[in-house]
């Protein structure tokens, strides 16, 4: 009886345990009302604008176009591309910054090897490419890691292989053909038209915060 008691006691104090730690486990999601969103919650960096933190959304190598659900802060998939065309180097986007179309900063990154959706990374601007997407201004920055050794020695585009760059060009044209979509890619700039767009866009980001916080 004694022995049958104990393993009663036992099983009590086990389910007194589960519950104790689901009621922590629920008091601590309680307490943190939002999640950290990758677009406005990350910071930028302290070498920003030609120095900066990006979010990667598509890997090295994908033929899945991943991008940011705006409202959540998560990476949703929006798609495959239609072509056979893979994403050259990681893509993603620059937190605390907005362009015209209400969207944050696109940025390629040159780097080794391909990155997870949803990671961030330190990248240094090298470039601008000025595209029109659907009769729309779309530009990205062209961007190296800032902590790979094979590319961090980068600072201007003009320093690439003209074969990266036409390979870039390339799948920028290409990628929504077969969607029956128009992309026009224009001449790269150099490292200091992009640093002036990120800094613009940053600009641009403040304000928005700044409006509002005035609803």
């Amino acid at each position: 009886m004694a022995n049958n008691g104990g393993e009663a006691m036992s099983g009590k104090s086990a389910s007194f345990s589960r519950v104790a730690l689901n009621e922590r486990i629920l008091s601590s999601m309680t307490r943190r009302s939002v999640a950290a969103h990758p677009w406005h919650d990350l910071e930028i960096g302290p070498g920003a604008p030609a120095v900066f933190n990006c979010v990667v959304e598509i890997g090295k190598g994908s033929k899945v176009k991943y991008e940011l659900d705006k409202a959540s802060g998560l990476i949703k998939v929006d798609r495959i591309l239609y072509s056979s065309v893979v994403y050259p180097h990681n893509y993603g986007f620059i937190p605390r910054t907005i362009c015209e179309d209400s969207d944050p900063m696109d940025v390629l990154i040159l780097m080794q090897e391909p990155v997870l959706p949803g990671s961030f990374l330190r990248a240094r601007a090298i470039g601008l490419m000025p595209m029109i997407d659907q009769g729309e201004k779309d530009d990205k920055i062209i961007a190296v890691c800032a902590d790979d050794p094979e590319f961090r020695h980068y600072t201007d585009i003009k320093q690439l292989p003209p074969h990266r760059l036409a390979e870039i060009r390339r799948f920028f044209e290409d990628y929504k053909k077969n969607e029956n979509k128009k992309v026009d890619v224009e001449d790269f700039l150099p490292a200091e038209p992009a640093i002036e767009a990120i800094k613009y866009s940053m600009d641009l980001y403040a304000s928005y915060i700044v409006e509002s916080l005035r609803k």
